[in-house]
């Protein structure tokens, strides 16, 4: 068994498409299906069951896929040990926008100098995308931004509890308030990011359960991205709970303020790799920086 055929069997297992494998990997789809039949050739069964323009793993591609994801993780320790000493490899990370744009930085900017070697992929996924990946193997590292601090499967190290708060335009009505309760902000308009983001979802779940948002679930203005959630509050479209990272500027010149409502709940900035998982060296030097900066 090559470890390129593997590999290609690794990336058509997790897509389940020959023609999406095909362009992740840069192959032609007649490449990637020719390696998965050299393959199957070589273990004298078939890894993938056809049905119609669908694909799924029989029950040899399901034991094989471990194995696979396993000898993967040999080559990149081989590979980092032979390196003369020096950190070396890619390592894919999967976080979400309000960490990369003003959490990680500097630990980018360190590792990209220290290690010129170590190629960082960074991926764009929220909470529950970001653990499927981690536990499927598609990502060697994920930051979390989430209440609960055990998830099934992976190992997660928390760095920093995150800080939230909820803002407004300067002249909005609550703006003067100083304690609010969640019942309090019934019929207010509500700026948020996308489902999926965990202080939204939170945020969410406790108007509803206050009865602050009526008989149905509360209504967002969704802006999809932190820095347009920003501008439309801004601009006096709604309120929004936001990590206090993300506003800090914003709260320091008046363009927000800061409302007197503390949310009822504690997010923490986790940074997650599956369970088991044996971290390269240049990935292992990665969390230590990560530690290292959290605690500084």
């Amino acid at each position: 068994m090559e470890l390129r055929l593997l590999a290609t069997f690794e990336k058509v297992a997790e897509v389940l498409s020959f023609t999406r494998a095909a362009a992740e990997l840069g192959y032609a789809q007649s490449s990637v299906t020719s390696q998965v039949k050299a393959l199957e050739t070589a273990l004298g069964t078939e890894l993938f069951e056809r049905l119609g323009g669908r694909i799924r793993l029989t029950g040899a591609g399901e034991r094989l896929l471990p194995y696979a994801r396993r000898m993967a993780e040999l080559a990149e320790e081989a590979r980092a040990a032979v390196a003369a000493g020096e950190a070396a490899g890619t390592i894919t990370i999967g976080t979400m926008e309000s960490l990369t744009t003003y959490r990680l930085p500097p630990l980018l900017e360190y590792v990209h100098h220290r290690h010129p070697a170590v190629r960082l992929s960074l991926r764009p996924t929220l909470g529950d995308a970001t653990r499927q990946a981690l536990r499927r193997g598609t990502y060697d590292l994920g930051f979390l931004m989430e209440a609960e601090t055990e998830h099934e499967g992976l190992e997660a190290e928390v760095l920093a509890p995150e800080p939230l708060v909820l803002v407004a335009a300067p002249g909005h009505a609550l703006a003067g308030r100083t304690e609010l309760a969640a019942a309090d902000l019934a019929g207010t308009a509500l700026v948020g990011t996308e489902p999926g983001c965990a202080y939204r979802d939170l945020f969410e779940a406790e108007l509803a359960g206050s009865g602050a948002s009526g008989p149905s679930r509360p209504e967002f203005l969704e802006f999809g991205t932190i820095e347009a959630s920003k501008r439309a509050v801004a601009s006096g479209l709604g309120i929004a709970l936001l990590p206090r990272i993300t506003v800090q500027e914003e709260l320091a010149s008046g363009a927000l303020v800061a409302l007197g409502w503390e949310p009822p709940f504690t997010l923490f900035t986790q940074l997650a790799w599956r369970r088991g998982k044996r971290l390269p060296a240049h990935v292992r030097l990665f969390v230590e920086q990560a530690r290292r900066l959290a605690r500084e």
